[in-house]
């Protein structure tokens, strides 16, 4: 089989496409022909070597890949060759066949396509599971969203929404403020030419927002959490500015704010069932017409490094899609 290969810490422009041997499953394993695999933020740390979890070299990155399933391990239960599925694997997906763990293999809807499910269960996972696990995001509280046209931001507004939120989008540019509104965002603001700050406190009436989902850090997160209500969750997606903030103590004090620390990979082990049960809602969502997943760029697997760096220039909105085949 081809596969994507990182071979060195050099970075998404080394990487290339080569020659693997298929790989076989073990116990509890399921082997899946990848039709289409999502990018995600973790991809382009894991070419550099810097995500939590590394892989020995070589190796094919990708989180979440869509296919249909070739072969069982021992052992394996509810899953049958032939079933379309999403799957996630920690790596791997960036190929036209890969492992996966059977716990993380889900059916699709008939009405979902690979392409799809395949951008699907990373982006909407980390909001579902982040907004209403960990920071309890209620019906008629304001959730202030960083980085709200990107991968995450972007479910992050979609599943606010649908936990009964009011949503301000924080996006840089006409365009993505308009991807954002799209997606059901009930304010907007574009960081480039407004001040978020004085607007979160003008649509909230001075009041602030309630929780600040950030997967950028930096100026915006700065920004953002002056702009938090008393007794405000802040949930720590990531980085993507590549300015890791410093939170004042003093501040959660006094304001008695919660920072939560969230890798949503942690909870496959952590709490699988968890994960299972938050995926299987998100399917029912989807199925129901509540969800509208946007995909802004789709490439060839031969095409990889070209998609991440759409990516990493902020080029894309929503997700990136490698097509294998």
């Amino acid at each position: 089989m081809r596969a994507v290969l990182c071979r060195s810490f050099d970075g998404h422009k080394s990487l290339v496409v080569d020659d693997v041997p298929s790989p076989t499953p073990g116990p509890g394993q399921v082997r899946i022909a990848v039709k289409a695999a999502g990018l995600n933020f973790a991809d382009t740390l894991m070419t550099v070597g810097q995500y939590q979890a590394m892989p020995p070299l070589p190796f094919s990155p990708g989180l979440e890949g869509a296919g249909v399933v070739v072969e069982l391990g021992a052992g394996v239960e509810g899953l049958a060759v032939g079933d379309r599925v999403i799957a996630l694997s920690g790596h791997g997906m960036f190929a036209e066949e890969a492992i996966a763990p059977a716990m993380t293999v889900f059916k699709i809807p008939d009405s979902m396509d690979f392409e799809t499910a395949a951008s699907f269960v990373v982006a909407y996972g980390t909001s579902h599971f982040g907004l209403k696990d960990k920071a309890s995001l209620r019906p008629g509280d304001v959730l202030l969203v960083t980085g709200a046209a990107g991968g995450v931001g972007l479910t992050a507004v979609e599943v606010g929404k649908q936990l009964g939120a009011t949503v301000i989008a924080v996006a840089g540019g006409a365009d993505k403020v308009k991807v954002a509104a799209e997606a059901g965002a009930d304010f907007t603001i574009d960081y480039r030419v407004e001040d978020i700050r004085e607007r979160v406190k003008e649509i909230t009436e001075g009041k602030g927002a309630n929780v600040l989902y950030d997967p950028v850090g930096g100026s915006a997160f700065d920004a953002a959490f002056r702009s938090l209500a008393l007794q405000a969750r802040i949930l720590i997606i990531g980085f993507a500015s590549g300015d890791i903030p410093k939170i004042p103590a003093n501040i959660l004090l006094v304001k008695n704010m919660t920072a939560i620390g969230y890798y949503w990979g942690a909870y496959h082990k952590a709490d699988p069932e968890g994960i299972r049960r938050s995926t299987l809602e998100l399917m029912d969502w989807f199925e129901a017409g509540r969800l509208k997943p946007h995909i802004s760029h789709r490439f060839p697997m031969e095409e990889a490094s070209a998609a991440m760096d759409a990516m990493i220039t902020r080029k894309s909105t929503g997700k990136v899609v490698l097509t294998m085949g």
